[in-house]
């Protein structure tokens, strides 16, 4: 597992070629579920590892949304993209009092947190009771041959940028305390969109 210094280097150095590099995959799933799932946040927003700020495009006019990230040089890419509070800090230590925000986003990025349990009780913490929790995912295939080649090769994988992909977000969401809302797979079960109530 890495450091959350050797994670920052990583994505440092990702920031150079990684919007480009997931486009395919942003025109194919993700930009259809972002802007599904976004439009459901209010009033004032954490986004959790906000990365290059691919999500900013899709939140309701009048948010005020604060964008958080291991990465400061992923985090210039999000004020190019618009983002205007900023600030570079660690999802498993948020650095913000209980109940600061309604609605707190994570896309993306359980995948890479080190403890990603605890990443979301923090999310819990500084979200107000009654907000949301607005989570768009990746993981372990539910097709048996899919899965099987991703438990092989997720060491590997996570080699490059921290990512563990057969990870299950909806059993991290759950051993973190939280009781999904709604929650919905796809492509062939890998990518989770969950809403869960604070």
């Amino acid at each position: 597992m890495d450091s959350l210094h050797d994670l920052q280097g990583k994505w440092d150095r990702a920031s150079r070629w990684y919007d480009f590099a997931v486009v395919p995959l942003e025109l194919l799933i993700f930009a259809r579920l972002r802007s599904r799932l976004l439009r459901l946040a209010a009033g004032r927003v954490l986004e959790v590892a906000a990365g290059t700020g691919a999500n900013l495009r899709y939140y309701p006019a009048g948010a005020d949304v604060v964008t958080v990230d291991l990465s400061p040089v992923m985090l210039d890419k999000a004020r190019s993209r618009g983002a205007a509070k900023v600030l570079v800090m660690d999802a498993g230590h948020l650095a913000f009092r209980d109940g600061t925000f309604d609605t707190v986003v994570s896309t993306l990025a359980t995948c890479t947190f080190p403890d990603p349990v605890n990443a979301l009780r923090e999310m819990r913490r500084v979200c107000r009771p009654g907000g949301k929790i607005l989570l768009l995912e990746h993981g372990r295939s539910t097709r048996p041959g899919v899965a099987a080649w991703q438990e092989k090769r997720a060491a590997k994988h996570a080699a490059y940028l921290g990512c563990w992909w057969n990870r299950e977000p909806l059993d991290h969401v759950r051993r973190a305390g939280l009781a999904p809302r709604s929650a919905t797979r796809t492509f062939l079960g890998m990518v989770h969109v969950i809403e869960v109530e604070a």
